[in-house]
């Protein structure tokens, strides 16, 4: 899924800017989303610009859709079109119309 991600965000490029000048890295990250990640850490960890490393990328991913993708959120068990619909559209992304599209692009790429 990650893998997908990459190629549809980004082409695969760690140091790819986008959404003129307001997402970045390989998932293009966007500041609101890395201040999110920290709020649900506790703790300040990531800058927006740790989105171009790959692996902290991958990490901010993962925390942010653990923490939106959940049973008691859905009312259902998370799935990976829910968390890819989350990373695209903030959290209540999974139940967005805009974000079908995005997900069918990522589903087409696993």
């Amino acid at each position: 899924m990650l893998l997908a991600l990459a190629h549809v965000e980004s082409n695969d490029r760690d140091n790819a800017i986008g959404d003129n000048g307001t997402a970045y890295g390989c998932l293009q990250i966007r500041a609101i989303y890395v201040e999110d990640v920290n709020r649900i850490l506790g703790k300040e960890q990531y800058t927006h610009e740790d989105a171009f490393n790959r692996a902290s990328a991958y990490h901010m991913f993962i925390i942010y859709t653990d923490h939106y993708a959940t049973e008691r959120r859905l009312g259902r068990e998370p799935t990976t079109e829910d968390r890819v619909r989350i990373h695209n559209g903030g959290p209540d992304g999974w139940k967005k119309p805009h974000t079908k599209a995005y997900w069918k692009k990522v589903k087409k790429m696993i």
